[in-house]
């Protein structure tokens, strides 16, 4: 293989993956951000975080079930820190054709009785009494896998540098994974809001994600130890990152609290809100123009689509081979 000098631009999880995969290949690699501090601007220090294939399908095409089992595997071999622990999904007894409608919809589960939910999770004992779970998936928390993929990519051999934009001309390639930054050269690219609170309980101890069903206002609810959890679900048509809106804290908050009455004595550690690049389908695309390659559109799919990409792009760069639902 043929050394390359690599400019990767963004320092999201798209970009911290393409840097590392790049780097550790052998290639030449400077990772730039326009953020002074590592992650700042970053919609992806505001997502949930979950490597779940198969939950996606619900709402998404195949290839995002393809690419994700790819992803965990890769999480896996890179990041000791990757808990697989599965996911469970409930919902209330009246809402029972959520829960039969995702069923349908997905794959890779099984159908758990309430004594199979409270064996998963102790503290949902009693609360819930069919579910669906997800042996199969995973996740981190996605702090701390930022800050590993950056210090292993410069393990690897990669520079990265804060405050700046510009790419070097000398660069062989430049490989862009601005999300919404790079609109100027991808016009079809729009934004998709994402809102999410962290909040500390002394209470509740849950093991992996849980999803609560509502035919309104679905929710997840994702463990990053010592108590801490990250509460999310809002997707709205919008390119502004800025505060959590009130009407989504009282959503988010109200069904916390109806996933489980404990979490309305938990402590509200922080509320953030991330813009995710999106195309019309929703799908990612790696977009091949000369010698900039444009990974983007990740949409909520950030972490769980991030290591496959860069695999892709990887094998691209090294011997020209292209997957037909990803390149353009």
């Amino acid at each position: 293989m043929q050394k390359k000098k690599i400019t990767v631009r963004g320092a999201g999880i798209a970009g911290l993956w393409q840097a590392f995969t790049l780097a550790r290949a052998g290639h030449d690699v400077t990772l730039i951000e326009r953020s002074k501090k590592p992650f700042e601007g970053a919609c992806s220090f505001y997502a949930g975080a979950m490597l779940a294939p198969y939950a996606e399908e619900e709402g998404a095409e195949a290839l995002i079930r393809e690419l994700g089992l790819r992803s965990i595997e890769l999480w896996r071999e890179a990041y000791p820190e990757t808990h697989i622990q599965g996911s469970l999904i409930v919902t209330p007894p009246r809402d029972r054709r959520e829960l039969d409608r995702f069923e349908r919809m997905t794959q890779g589960h099984e159908r758990v009785n309430e004594s199979q939910i409270a064996e998963l999770e102790p503290d949902l004992a009693g609360r819930y009494t069919s579910g669906l779970y997800f042996a199969g998936e995973a996740h981190v928390h996605p702090h701390q896998a930022m800050d590993f993929l950056l210090s292993a990519a410069e393990e690897a051999g990669a520079v990265a540098h804060f405050g700046r934009e510009d790419a070097p001309g000398s660069a062989d390639l430049v490989i862009d994974c601005r999300g919404l930054g790079a609109r100027e050269d991808l016009k079809e690219l729009r934004g998709v809001r994402g809102e999410r609170l962290v909040i500390r309980s002394s209470e509740i101890a849950f093991t992996r994600p849980i999803r609560l069903l509502h035919p309104r206002f679905p929710l997840y609810v994702v463990p990053w130890g010592y108590g801490f959890f990250l509460v999310g679900s809002t997707q709205i048509e919008s390119d502004e990152a800025g505060p959590v809106t009130v009407r989504s804290a009282l959503e988010l908050l109200s069904t916390a609290y109806a996933l489980h009455p404990a979490l309305g004595e938990a402590e509200v550690v922080g509320f953030g809100a991330g813009a995710r690049p999106a195309f019309s389908d929703n799908s990612p695309r790696i977009i091949v123009k000369g010698g900039h390659i444009h990974v983007n559109g990740l949409y909520r799919h950030g972490f769980l689509l991030a290591p496959a990409l860069a695999e892709l792009t990887a094998r691209y760069i090294e011997d020209g081979a292209t997957h037909p639902e990803v390149f353009s």
